[in-house]
C-alpha cells in the first residue's frame, strides 16, 4: 500500500492481524513470551474448566478460542482444555463426548499457517486413555471462524467454553475523536496513548468498555447454560489510564521515538505520524469489572491482575543487540501489518530498524523495566 494511505476504522478490522508466516518477525516466532505467560496461568484455566457443567456425552462439547492468531499457543491451550474436560468425564466413569474446537480471529489472520501447525487427528475410535496419552495428536475436530469477536460468531446456546488470551486489549477501532484534528482528544505527536492527555485516554477507555460490552453481549447469546469463559488481556496496575504500564513501554517509548526519527529525518511528515495510533488499551481491574457487572450475564469467579513478565525472550540477556532485535520483532509481530499499511513496506523497514537500534542502546533497562501485567477473568454464564 502507498505512502499516502491512512488506515480508517472501517479498514482496521479487515487489516488487523498478527504478522503471519514463519519469518523472523512473524507472530509464530515471536510469541514465546505469551506461551510462558499462558503456562503460568494454566492452574487458573483449569479451575475455570472445573466449573463447566458436563452434559450428555452424545452431544458434542464445543470449545472456542477467540483471537487465536497463527502460532502454536492456541493449539497448546486447546489441547489442555479438551484433555482437562476429558479427564473430568473419566473421573465420573463416563465416556467423553466428541469435541469441536473453533479457532477464531479476524479475516486477515493467517489461518493457513495455523492449520499447518495443527497436529493430526487421533484415530477415530481411540479409547479415552489413548487420546489422553497422545501428545502428538489432537482429540478434537477443528475449524476456523473468521470475524470480530465484538459481534456474534456462533449460533445461540451452542458453546460450552470460551477462551481468549492476549486479545481483548485490541480495540475494534481507534476512537474517532482521537483522530479528529478538531477534537481536544486528538492524539497529536503520539502514536499511542501512554503519556497522552486525560481526554485522549478517556476516549480510549470508553472505546474499550464499549467493545467489551459488545463482546459480553455476544457471548451471552452464544453460550450454553452454565458455560464458562476464561479471559486474559493486558492490564495495568495504575488507576491512571495515561500510564499504560508494559504496553506503554512497548509502544510509547522506543517505538514512539522511532516514528519521531522518521519525522526528523524528513522521511514522513508530522501529520503522517499523527494519523497513526495503536488501537490498544490496557484496562485497570475497575475498568473491566464495571463492564462485566453492568452486563449482568456473567458471575465473576475470578478477576485479578497477574504479573506476566517480560514480552522479550532472549537467549543472551547481556547481548544488547539481541535485546534490540527482540524488541523490534516483538513490536513488528503485533503492529507490523498496520505500520506497513500506513507508511508502506519500505518505510516500515526503516522504522523497525530504528526501534532495534534504540532497543540495543537500552538493552539492560528494557529487560529490567519492560514487564507486562494481565487481567485474568473467569466468568460463568448465568441465565
Amino acid at each position: 500500500m502507498g505512502d499516502n494511505v491512512v488506515v480508517s476504522n472501517m479498514e482496521l478490522e479487515r487489516l488487523l492481524s498478527m504478522k503471519g508466516g514463519k519469518g523472523e518477525a512473524s507472530y509464530a516466532n515471536n510469541s514465546q513470551a505469551q506461551a510462558i505467560h499462558a503456562k503460568s496461568m494454566l492452574h487458573f484455566l483449569k479451575e475455570a474448566l472445573d466449573g463447566v457443567e458436563l452434559h450428555d456425552p452424545n452431544i458434542p462439547f464445543v470449545v472456542v478460542d477467540l483471537g487465536c492468531s497463527c502460532g502454536s499457543n492456541t493449539i497448546n491451550v486447546m489441547d489442555v482444555m479438551v484433555k482437562h474436560i476429558m479427564k473430568r468425564y473419566e473421573a465420573l466413569g463416563c465416556n467423553p463426548p466428541e469435541f469441536s474446537a473453533f479457532f477464531t480471529d479476524l479475516p486477515s489472520n493467517d489461518f493457513n499457517t495455523l492449520f499447518q501447525l495443527l497436529p493430526p487427528m487421533a484415530n477415530y475410535g481411540d479409547s479415552m486413555e489413548e487420546c489422553l496419552a497422545a501428545n502428538n495428536h489432537r482429540c478434537y475436530f477443528a475449524a476456523g471462524v473468521p470475524g470480530s469477536f465484538y459481534r456474534r460468531l456462533f449460533p445461540a446456546r451452542s458453546v460450552d467454553v470460551f477462551h481468549s488470551a492476549f486479545s481483548l486489549h485490541w480495540l475494534s477501532q481507534v476512537p474517532e475523536s482521537v483522530e479528529d484534528k478538531r477534537s481536544s482528544a486528538y492524539n497529536k505527536g503520539r502514536v499511542f496513548i501512554h503519556g497522552a492527555n486525560e481526554i485522549t485516554t478517556n476516549a480510549y477507555k470508553k472505546q474499550f468498555q464499549t467493545d467489551l460490552a459488545g463482546f459480553l453481549n455476544s457471548r451471552s447469546i452464544e453460550m450454553k447454560s452454565k458455560g464458562t469463559m476464561f479471559l486474559v488481556c493486558l492490564g495495568r496496575t495504575s488507576v491512571d489510564p495515561t500510564d499504560q504500564g508494559g504496553a506503554g513501554l512497548l509502544f510509547g517509548t522506543h517505538f514512539q521515538d522511532a516514528w519521531d526519527d522518521l519525522v526528523q529525518e524528513g522521511l514522513i511528515s508530522n501529520e503522517k505520524r499523527d494519523d497513526f495510533n495503536i488501537p490498544v488499551y490496557a484496562p485497570s481491574l475497575q475498568d473491566f469489572k464495571e463492564v462485566v457487572e453492568a452486563d449482568g450475564s456473567f458471575s465473576i469467579n475470578k478477576l485479578e491482575v497477574f504479573k506476566g513478565g517480560s514480552p522479550l525472550v532472549v537467549n543472551q540477556p547481556d547481548d544488547a543487540s539481541e535485546v534490540g532485535r527482540a524488541l523490534a520483532n516483538s513490536c513488528r509481530s503485533v503492529s507490523g501489518v498496520l505500520v506497513d499499511a500506513h507508511i508502506g513496506d519500505k518505510l516500515s523497514e526503516e522504522l523497525f530498524l530504528r526501534v532495534e537500534k534504540r532497543g540495543t542502546n537500552h538493552g539492560k533497562e528494557l529487560l529490567e523495566k519492560l514487564q507486562f501485567f494481565h487481567i485474568v477473568a473467569s466468568l460463568s454464564f448465568v441465565q
